[in-house]
């Protein structure tokens, strides 16, 4: 028997609630669904969301799935997507705990992990920062002084009134030309 004849066999006996038949499904495709995590970056515990997720949605996609043959790049798409859901979980969510204070009343410090981007977190920002940069020196001199008095330090900003007056336009034109500034800014960069 090959491989699609068997994983269809699969497929029709977890259609009809054989739990021997998706007890083999969940063994065929489990460490597939780990490589594909775990290549992400994924560690073990988010890797273990990760695949009770993939299983719990193919247990409810399986009644509609048409053609078995495709499950396997079916479990690979999801495991792809769950993967990077659970990678942007992760980086909302911040880990404390308590530090142990030495007089050893329990009333310490609380450790709060480092969120300092890793070096290729890093490099990628600085990478887009300085396509950005290239990218407003390509705008004629008004636009760029348009975008730097917009988009200064929040400490630095003015008013629209005081931006208004410093590129010699009216106030009711600013949002108008931003838009235009920033529609030429985009062509550039996705030109580059």
């Amino acid at each position: 028997m090959d491989s699609d004849d068997d994983l269809m066999e699969l497929v029709v006996g977890c259609r009809a609630g054989d739990n021997a038949a998706w007890a083999a499904l969940v063994q065929r495709f489990q460490r597939l669904v780990y490589a594909v995590v775990c290549r992400m970056g994924l560690d073990e515990h988010d890797a273990a969301d990760v695949f009770q997720t993939v299983f719990e949605r193919l247990q409810k996609h399986l009644p509609t799935l048409k053609d078995p043959a495709r499950l396997r790049a079916w479990v690979v798409t999801t495991a792809k997507r769950e993967g990077l859901l659970q990678r942007q979980r992760a980086r909302r969510m911040v880990s404390m705990t308590v530090v142990e204070s030495d007089d050893g009343l329990g009333l310490g410090e609380w450790d709060v992990p480092d969120e300092a981007l890793v070096p290729e977190q890093l490099l990628s920002h600085l990478q887009q920062l300085d396509r950005l940069r290239q990218a407003i020196e390509q705008l004629e001199p008004r636009s760029r002084r348009m975008i730097e008095l917009l988009f200064s330090d929040e400490d630095q900003r003015l008013p629209y009134e005081d931006i208004a007056r410093q590129l010699g336009m009216p106030m009711g034109s600013l949002g108008p030309t931003r838009q235009r500034c920033l529609d030429r800014l985009r062509r550039i960069l996705t030109a580059a």
